[in-house]
């Protein structure tokens, strides 16, 4: 799937333009993309996104048609348009693979290459890095709540777009919903693909016991039925069971049920008990109807009895407090050799200069300890090493005793090429699961969750210190 060229903002291409025609386009830049806040006030999110990000930058250049476009908005020379059909992205990228638990502050992607080429690319990176790695924390999120209960990606219906749709689709399989009810997303992505029958399916038909029976012949062997549409206790339970009750004498048995309304928790316990008490333990319960991770930790701990989530609206739309967007960006911290940041007003906004290093710390145990980013040239930190909290650098502390020291990222793109081999979404998949396994488990909590530590060498810590001073004319911080 070709993004086309014109996937960005208007700025982008007059910062173009204009590098042109100041003669700067070759200068050598560094971008780094990173966020700011985690998603849905949680402690951490998901990696995602990066995959179509090399593609978009490996297939990146002007069709005839979208030049002629721009020249009909009388804005661009044509000279300049001359130079857009040669463009080509030829720079370098740095990141950690798919799946990898990342935390507020530190670089994730690294883009270097020539100004043009690496602020260009700034929108459309923004857009894919942004919305996958949004989606796959709120799928990890969701199966953490879980709990080892299968999870199943409903939200085509309410994506944002049918683009949207296949995105989500992905992105939540790196968070750790590997199935889905959109069967385009399971052609392209080898998707285990999911789904029931909708209400319409039983009001077609004369009466419920109808609906059921004439469902169950056309697919006997993962035959699943809703049971709200009337009266799930009354009547859809009930039929339910004679339905299995049919199947079984013709040797097939119910896959299951799906639970779409009311309260999910009452019910859930009441179909278990009425399947249980009929023979049938085998019966799995679907749940389904706007969940979310804080409804289904809610529903675990009142006892409902669930087996299967299909999660739809909230995973799609990234819904919930704190949830919407992620607050990605995309800062210029290298220029010709020399380190660069931005200050303003807001502190919060403020940028690490220069070309930097993502570690991980590990306890001896394997526990993930801490994340460190240091200058690129830096020697590595040992233990004992002074350091500086990045979200209150005051005071250094430690480096603790007894860890391990691992790079977070690898150059996945150099001259434009991919580095590294595709991997399976089930891999990335498996990446996420087992670092949340060694994350702080206070950092998992839904509500009030720990916060991960994030920190700065001093080397860069003193680089930031001493560039701050020279662009306010304020003396060092000692």
């Amino acid at each position: 799937m070709r993004y086309s060229a014109l996937l960005t903002d208007l700025y982008e291409l007059t910062m173009l333009a204009g590098y042109h025609e100041q003669g700067m386009t070759e200068r050598k830049a560094v971008f780094d993309l990173f966020f700011r806040t985690h998603p849905f006030n949680g402690s951490y999110a998901v990696f995602a996104g990066l995959e179509p990000v090399l593609a978009f930058l490996e297939q990146l250049h002007f069709l005839p048609e979208e030049l002629d476009y721009l020249a009909s908005l009388n804005q661009f020379k044509p000279q300049f348009l001359d130079y857009l059909r040669q463009f080509r992205f030829h720079g370098t990228v740095t990141a950690p693979p798919e799946g990898t638990v990342v935390f507020a502050g530190e670089p994730l992607l690294t883009i270097e290459g020539s100004l043009a080429e690496a602020q260009f690319v700034e929108t459309a990176v923004l857009n894919i890095i942004n919305f996958q790695t949004l989606i796959a924390t709120k799928a990890a999120r969701i199966t953490h709540a879980a709990a080892g209960a299968e999870v199943i990606e409903f939200g085509l219906r309410r994506a944002h777009g049918p683009d949207g749709g296949l995105s989500c689709a992905r992105a939540a399989c790196v968070g750790g919903i590997c199935s889905t009810s959109n069967v385009q997303a399971g052609m392209r992505y080898a998707l285990p693909v999911r789904g029931t029958h909708a209400h319409s399916w039983v009001q077609a038909f004369p009466d419920e016991l109808s609906a059921f029976r004439a469902y169950a012949e056309t697919f006997p062997d993962n035959t699943i039925l809703l049971v709200d549409t009337y009266d799930t206790l009354k009547s859809g339970i009930p039929n339910a069971i004679i339905v299995a009750r049919e199947l079984r004498e013709r040797g097939y048995e119910l896959r299951g049920i799906r639970l779409d309304s009311g309260d999910l928790v009452l019910l859930s316990r009441e179909s278990r008990r009425m399947l249980d008490a009929a023979g049938f333990t085998q019966v799995r319960i679907v749940a389904s109807n706007d969940l979310d991770e804080y409804q289904i930790n809610a529903m675990k701990a009142a006892g409902g009895q669930v087996d299967i989530y299909g999660i739809g609206t909230q995973l799609a739309t990234a819904g919930g407090s704190g949830g919407g967007a992620l607050g990605g960006v995309y800062k210029l911290v290298e220029l010709e050799g020399l380190p660069k940041l931005k200050l303003t007003s807001d502190l919060a906004k403020a940028t690490l200069p220069g070309r930097k290093r993502v570690l991980r710390s590990f306890a001896p145990d394997g526990r993930m300890l801490q994340d460190l980013i240091c200058m690129e040239q830096e020697q590595q930190p040992v233990a004992g090493t002074a350091v500086y909290n990045l979200c209150n650098p005051l005071s250094p502390t430690p480096l603790p005793l007894n860890t391990t020291l691992h790079d977070l990222r690898q150059v996945v793109m150099r001259d434009g090429c991919q580095t590294v081999a595709p991997e399976p979404l089930s891999v990335m998949a498996e990446r996420s699961h087992q670092q949340l396994s060694v994350l702080p488990q206070g950092c998992l909590r839904i509500h009030s969750p720990e916060r991960y530590t994030v920190s700065i060498s001093e080397p860069l810590y003193e680089l930031n210190n001493r560039l701050t001073a020279k662009v306010t004319g304020e003396r060092p911080l000692p």
